[in-house]
């Protein structure tokens, strides 16, 4: 019995030493270098809220906007507000004629000290940076709104917002906006100057004195 004993054991060993073997063996042959030289690193791009695109000034987009979408997209804020004409406030501020008044302006109404704190008016660029991300416009502010991330149905938000006893007008697009075509026809024209140019004949050179 203690030799048949110790038959097992020393065959369990032999097979301890031969996996251990085996093991080493693999690890020396599979074994990776560094590569001498590293590759480079790619670095990430930062988006930004248009996937890196420059975003189209609020200007340019309210010369387009649509007061009847602005008023369908209402129907998202209309759980809060309401905006007519001497309504009550809700759980936020009655909103008729708030754009040009300054931030919590609506008297009785609890604002938090992080929208009372921000300086100015209800301006469009400050409006459509409100309704983007009210947290990030006034961090602290007790508005649980997410935003609306559609820069379109924002102008069309804020046109609405602006006819509904406000009427400011509207601003105007940026002067590149305009401008763009002058420089086209500008650059056709420099180009078309050496053109003309070439054509004309060349003039004597003068006589030798």
């Amino acid at each position: 019995m203690d030799d048949r004993s110790n038959t097992i054991a020393g065959w369990v060993l032999a097979g301890g030493i031969v996996a251990l073997g085996l093991s080493i063996v693999s690890g020396m042959y599979f074994h990776a270098e560094a590569p001498e030289k590293e590759g480079f690193a790619v670095a990430a791009e930062a988006g930004g809220e248009a996937g890196g695109a420059a975003a189209v000034p609020i200007a340019t987009l309210l010369a387009t906007a649509d007061v009847a979408k602005g008023e369908a997209a209402f129907k998202k804020c209309a759980a809060c507000h309401t905006i007519a004409q001497g309504g009550a406030n809700g759980i936020g501020p009655n909103l008729w004629a708030s754009m040009g008044k300054p931030h919590g302006h609506v008297a009785g109404f609890s604002y938090s000290d992080a929208l009372k704190s921000i300086p100015g008016n209800w301006d469009f660029e400050g409006m459509d940076k409100w309704l983007a991300n009210p947290k990030k416009y006034a961090p602290g502010t007790k508005m649980t709104f997410a935003g609306l991330s559609n820069p379109e149905e924002r102008a069309n938000l804020i046109a609405y917002l602006n006819a509904q006893g406000s009427n400011l007008p509207l601003p105007p697009p940026p002067a590149a906006d305009a401008a763009a075509p002058a420089a086209d026809a500008a650059t056709g024209e420099a180009a078309a100057a050496p053109a003309a140019d070439a054509a004309a004949p060349a003039p004597a050179a003068p006589a030798a004195k």
